[in-house]
This record gives C-alpha cells, sequence and structure tokens, in this order.
C-alpha cells in the first residue's frame, strides 16, 4: 500500500517525465474517420480500423511508426480491433459487414472470416486467448473459438450492450450498459452474478488494468469510475471531463489512465487516486485511446478534418509521447 507520500512524489515523477515526452507524431492512416488503436502484445505494432474498411498496421522502430501493410477483406467499417493477449501477430476485427477476421500481421493477411449474425461494433479476446467475444448492435454477444474460428456460444441481452470485457483470471465476463451498470457474469457459465450500479447515465467502455487489480468504466455522465476488480468496489472517480467518455485506457504499469471524449484534451489521471498528471491538448472529438504495452506511449485518433478539405474526414492515427 503506498503512502501519501510515495503517491504524491510518484505523480511528481509521471508530471516531469511527461514534461520531457510530450511529442507526438502523426500518420495519415486512411481516408476516413478512424474508430480503433491498439498495439500487440509486445508493443512493435500498432493497428488502427476505419470506417473506410481497412485495417493499417504500424511497426513502431525506437521513436519512429513506420507503415507495414494494409488489411482489406472487410465491406464494412471496422469498429473495433484488438490483438491476442500473447500472440504479437494475431489482430482480431469486429465490422459492420457482419463478421469477424483475424488476421496475420506479419504475413499481412486474413487468416480466418467467421459470419456472425449482426452488425459488429465491440470486440474483446480473452486473456488465455482461446475464445473471442464479439457485440453487435441487436445486443447480442458472440463467443467464437479462437483455435477452431467457430462460434461457441451466443447470448442475446434484454438491455443495451456496449463494451465488453474479461478479467485477467478469466472467470468473470463483463459487459457496459445502457442503464448506467455493469453487468458481471460468470464465465464459461454466463451466469449473472452482480450488477454494479456506478454511473446515472450510459456506461460506455471498460479496460482492466495489465496487474488486474482495477478496471475502469467511462459513462455518458462524462465520469470516469476506477473499480477493484476482486472487491467489486468503486474506489473513486475521475471527474475533469465535461463530455461523455468514449474510451480509455490504463498504461503498462496500470499507473495511468487516459480517458477520450468530445472535450478539446485527452484527460491522463493517475490510476490509484484519480489525480491529474498531464493532458493531451486535442483538436476534435477522441474516440479511441490506447496506452503502448511497454512504454508511456500513448495511441489515439480524432475526429479530425482535413486541412485541404474540412468536409472530409482526416483519418489519422497519433502517438503522444516521443522524447522532446
Amino acid at each position: 500500500m503506498q503512502t501519501s507520500a510515495q503517491i504524491s512524489s510518484d505523480i511528481k515523477d509521471l508530471q516531469y517525465f511527461f514534461k520531457r515526452h510530450k511529442i507526438v507524431r502523426e500518420q495519415r492512416a486512411h481516408s476516413a474517420k478512424v474508430h480503433s488503436v491498439g498495439w500487440s502484445c509486445e508493443g512493435r505494432r500498432l493497428a488502427s480500423g476505419s470506417f473506410d474498411k481497412t485495417v493499417v498496421v504500424y511497426t513502431l522502430d525506437r521513436d519512429r511508426l513506420a507503415k507495414d501493410t494494409t488489411l482489406r477483406g472487410h465491406t464494412a467499417s471496422v469498429d473495433q480491433l484488438c490483438w491476442h493477449a500473447h500472440h504479437p501477430d494475431l489482430l482480431s476485427t469486429a465490422s459492420g459487414d457482419k463478421s469477424v477476421r483475424i488476421w496475420d500481421a506479419r504475413a499481412g493477411r486474413c487468416s480466418a472470416v467467421v459470419n456472425t449474425k449482426g452488425e459488429n461494433i465491440n470486440i474483446t479476446w480473452s486473456p488465455d486467448g482461446k475464445t473471442i467475444a464479439v457485440g453487435n448492435k441487436d445486443d447480442l454477444v458472440t463467443f467464437i473459438d479462437a483455435r477452431t474460428n467457430k462460434i461457441k456460444v451466443e447470448k442475446q441481452f434484454n438491455f443495451e450492450v456496449n463494451e465488453i470485457a474479461w478479467n485477467k483470471n478469466n472467470n468473470l465476463f463483463f459487459l457496459t450498459s445502457g442503464t448506467g451498470s455493469v453487468h458481471v457474469l460468470s464465465y464459461p457459465n454466463l451466469e449473472s452474478m452482480e450488477v454494479l450500479r456506478g454511473h446515472p447515465a450510459t456506461c460506455i467502455c471498460i479496460e482492466f488494468d495489465p496487474t488486474g487489480k482495477y478496471f475502469a468504466v467511462g459513462s455518458a455522465d462524462s465520469l470516469v469510475s476506477v473499480w477493484n476488480a476482486n472487491e467489486l468496489s468503486c474506489q473513486h472517480v475521475i471527474e475533469r471531463l465535461e463530455w461523455p467518455v468514449r474510451t480509455i485506457s490504463f498504461s503498462h504499469d496500470g499507473k495511468l489512465i487516459a480517458s477520450g471524449s468530445e472535450d478539446l484534451f485527452i484527460d491522463i489521471a493517475y490510476a490509484t487516486t484519480g489525480e491529474k498528471v498531464t493532458k493531451v491538448p486535442v483538436d476534435a472529438s477522441t474516440f479511441t485511446v490506447a496506452w503502448n504495452p511497454k512504454k508511456y506511449l500513448l495511441a489515439y485518433a480524432c475526429d479530425d478534418k482535413d486541412n485541404n478539405d474540412r468536409r472530409r474526414e482526416a483519418g489519422n492515427l497519433k502517438v503522444y509521447g516521443f522524447e522532446n
């Protein structure tokens, strides 16, 4: 347990770090809005999925991002992507074309297509790497065996399902809902265990920290609640944003939470207390953020417009945290 003096010292160290590491590198990744960004498990590859139906993969080499490949195959918007927890080359994507695709990023090709019943909007890979869960616009969650690429089970819910996630022990499955609560199911039985009532408005996004001790929930009430993952109790609330929280991400060491919204900054908070560490100025709404799993590099994408044609979406990918 950290003392208040240790926490204060840690926050000052982090604030000093980001004063020296605040360079943003920007890449033109797509021809339309970027919906999702994510790092591979070893932090060397970064992928982005877009409304333009493609996935772009970049390779991080020291302090430079180099475009690796463009993955094509989806026939509708790529709404969310997720890398395998342990395999650095495997990537899964959820699309409005009613399919899930699994990609081999090193080979630059699709290795499997799984057809589903609806327009998919959320996807997550289990911590053991054996299962992919995908949620669609009709609140149906489909569980796919990642070894056989076959659907194992489907579960229909009678409430609005937003983001989905497993806990780090792989024995609980979490769903954020339109009722302002988080539903906790047993896994693999998928029986209702608990309903966590944390917000007065829609719970939009959820993320577990890499240590498994905490998870955070972003809500339409502009708040981020931080929860003890073992006790399922709310520890504190981060309340510096004024618009619905669309995206959150924990840093590799679990010390930081990045939160994005329609506010013109990304909030970066000290996870255990919610205190402000720094913020990243942005020019438009932020809909996806992702910390690198090895270092303090934050990938994100905003609803930017093309500088030459303000009617067009820029489709840019940005990474914050390079040394000045």
